[in-house]
């Protein structure tokens, strides 16, 4: 059987990350998938091609999603046959985390409705356009999920991402006091031996 794993990175990540896994997976072929959009809509086109072109050749496909990549993942693979999906700090409510910078830059709906974008102090760019597309596209996730998740997240609560978990039937690590880009040795141990004490379970 041959088995692939497509591994999304997060915001500023890139497709050389995929090598961190490879070690995990001897049985999988590991690809790591370079997107260069930064909206849903234009990601899940990139996603979806890579997805059929794995397709095609593989037996088995699962994801490895990374902060804004799982999101983007959910968001173009709903619906298809995935094996499984292992998320690292996943943006699971992609709504709520606007809605949060909106409040923190102090931006209102209307506001951003009228100027269409808004550049905000923390070096995000507020777009209406995204948000009603994820207002219009809500995520509706099947696959079996695993989450690691860091207690000091600043973009996702612990009640979003336990809301998530219960609602997906998903498996739910917590590193308490870990942040939500895992970059530290100790993070990245804790994070592998999260990854094995899973695929022990297989």
């Amino acid at each position: 059987m041959k088995k692939a794993i497509l591994y999304i990175h997060g915001k500023g990540g890139n497709a050389e990350e995929a090598e961190h896994y490879k070690p995990f997976f001897k049985e999988y072929d590991v690809f790591g998938l370079d997107y260069k959009a930064a909206t849903p809509w234009e990601t899940r086109e990139e996603i979806l091609l890579e997805y059929e072109i794995l397709y095609k050749k593989y037996d088995s496909i699962s994801i490895i999603a990374n902060s804004i990549g799982a999101y983007f993942a959910m968001n173009a693979l709903s619906g298809k046959k995935l094996e499984r999906a292992f998320f690292i700090s996943p943006i699971v409510n992609m709504e709520k985390l606007i809605t949060d910078m909106m409040l923190w830059a102090n931006v209102t709906e209307q506001e951003l409705q009228d100027k269409q974008e808004i550049d905000t102090p923390f070096g995000e760019t507020l777009s209406w356009k995204y948000l009603c597309y994820v207002r219009e596209n809500p995520i509706i996730w099947n696959t079996p999920t695993d989450i690691l998740y860091a207690g000091n997240d600043n973009l996702t609560s612990y009640e979003t991402i336990a809301k998530f978990a219960k609602e997906t039937n998903s498996s739910l690590k917590i590193m308490e006091d870990g942040e939500h880009w895992f970059h530290t040795e100790e993070q990245f141990a804790f994070l592998d031996n999260w990854l094995i004490s899973i695929l022990n379970q297989y």
